[in-house]
C-alpha cells in the first residue's frame, strides 16, 4: 500500500518531468523557429554566376564594405552563405587583396579553368583569383588595373570569339560607362580600345530632380541576344528614389550605343521599390533569363539595400529587334537561411 506522502511525492516529480519536457520540446521549437525563418540578403550590386546547375552570389556589403559575402543555391530560390573560414567572406581588405576600403560590385568570371574575381577597392578596379567559384579570392601581388582616372563597376564579357572586354565607370566629373578590351592574361586593359560608351542625358529619366541629384549612369552589365548587344545600366544617384535601370543596344560591343526609347524598364514605379537598380542579367539551369538587383531598404531609408529578383523577358515587335522587358510585377525578394 502506497502511503500519502510517497504519492504526493511520485505526482510531483511526474509533474516535474512533464513542464521539463514541455520546456526542452518549447525552447527546440523556439530554436528550430528561429532557424528556419528566412532572411532578405542585404547585398547591393548583387552579381549571380551560375555553374553546372549551382548558383553563387555576390554584391557590395553594407557599410563599412571592407570585403565580399557569398551565397550559394541550388535553385536560386533558397540560399546560404558560402561556407568560409570567415564565415561567408570571400575576399577581405588585407595583404592579399588590393585596396582597404569602399569594397563594391563584384563579378565573378571564368577564364581558362581559372576562376576570375573582378571587384572595386578604393575606386579602383583589381582582379582577383580563386580555385573555386565560392573562393576565396585573392591576388599574391596585389594591383590595380591601369586607367589614370578613378574606376568602378567592373562587368567582363565575353564575346563569342572568345574576346573579353571589360565595361566599367570611370568618375570625371560625374560617372560615366566605358569599354575597353582585356589583355590575355586577364589583369589589365589594352588602352588602345579604350571607348565612351554612355553619359547620362540632361533632362531625361537619367538625370532627375529628385535629392540627391547626380551626373551618374554606371553597374554595367552585357547580354548578347540575336546578334545585338544590350548593355543594361542605372542612373540617377544610387541614393536617389529615382535610380533606376535602363538599357541600350549595339552592333559592336564597342557600340555606338542606341537606347532604348521607352527607357526606364525597371524603377520605383513599376516594382514600388525605392530606388531599384545596378544588377547582373543571368541565365538560369532552364535557360530563362533573370535580372537579380537591389533597392533601398524602405521608402525613408537607403541602408541596407536588400537584393530582388526579376525574370526578363524578350518582346518582338515591328521595329530593329526584340526588346527587352524585366517583369517587375513578378519580382521576389532573395532569402537566405541561417546554417
Amino acid at each position: 500500500m502506497m502511503h500519502n506522502s510517497q504519492s504526493q511525492h511520485l505526482r510531483c516529480s511526474a509533474v516535474t518531468a512533464v513542464r521539463a519536457a514541455a520546456m526542452i520540446f518549447s525552447t527546440t521549437f523556439l530554436s528550430l523557429s528561429a532557424m528556419a525563418a528566412p532572411q532578405q540578403i542585404e547585398l547591393a550590386d548583387p552579381s549571380i554566376f551560375v555553374e553546372d546547375g549551382r548558383y553563387v552570389l555576390f554584391g557590395t556589403e553594407p557599410p563599412p564594405q571592407t570585403g565580399f559575402r557569398a551565397y550559394e543555391s541550388n535553385d536560386s530560390l533558397t540560399w546560404q552563405p558560402v561556407d568560409t573560414h570567415d564565415p561567408g567572406y570571400v575576399l577581405k581588405a588585407g595583404s592579399d587583396a588590393f585596396g582597404d576600403k569602399g569594397f563594391w560590385a563584384p563579378q565573378l568570371f571564368r577564364h581558362k579553368n581559372q576562376y576570375k574575381f573582378a571587384y572595386t577597392a578604393n575606386e579602383q578596379i583589381a582582379i582577383a583569383e580563386g580555385l573555386s567559384a565560392t573562393g576565396p579570392f585573392s591576388q599574391p601581388h596585389p594591383f590595380s588595373l591601369s586607367g589614370g582616372l578613378r574606376q568602378i563597376d567592373p562587368f567582363v564579357f565575353f564575346d563569342d570569339d572568345g574576346s573579353a572586354y571589360l565595361y566599367h565607370v570611370r568618375l570625371n566629373k560625374g560617372n560615366h560607362i566605358f569599354v575597353a578590351q582585356l589583355n590575355e592574361a586577364m589583369d589589365d586593359i589594352k588602352p588602345d580600345t579604350l571607348t565612351h560608351c554612355l553619359s547620362a542625358l540632361p533632362g531625361s529619366w537619367e538625370r532627375t530632380e529628385s535629392a540627391p541629384k547626380a551626373n551618374v549612369v554606371e553597374g554595367p552589365t552585357v547580354i548578347k541576344h540575336q546578334g545585338k548587344y544590350h548593355l543594361f545600366y542605372s542612373a540617377n544617384h544610387f541614393k536617389s528614389p529615382d535610380y533606376a535601370v535602363g538599357y541600350a543596344i549595339a552592333d559592336s560591343p564597342l557600340g555606338p550605343w542606341q537606347r532604348y526609347e521607352n527607357n526606364p524598364i525597371l524603377d520605383s514605379r513599376n516594382t514600388g521599390l525605392s530606388g531599384p537598380g545596378h544588377g547582373d542579367a543571368y541565365r538560369d539551369q532552364h535557360n530563362q533569363w533573370f535580372y537579380v538587383f537591389h533597392a533601398h531598404a524602405s521608402h525613408s531609408e537607403v541602408h541596407p539595400r536588400k537584393t530582388w529578383l526579376a525574370p526578363i523577358s524578350w518582346q518582338t515587335t515591328d521595329q530593329s529587334g526584340p526588346q527587352v522587358r524585366i517583369e517587375a510585377n513578378q519580382k521576389r525578394p532573395l532569402l537566405f537561411r541561417s546554417p
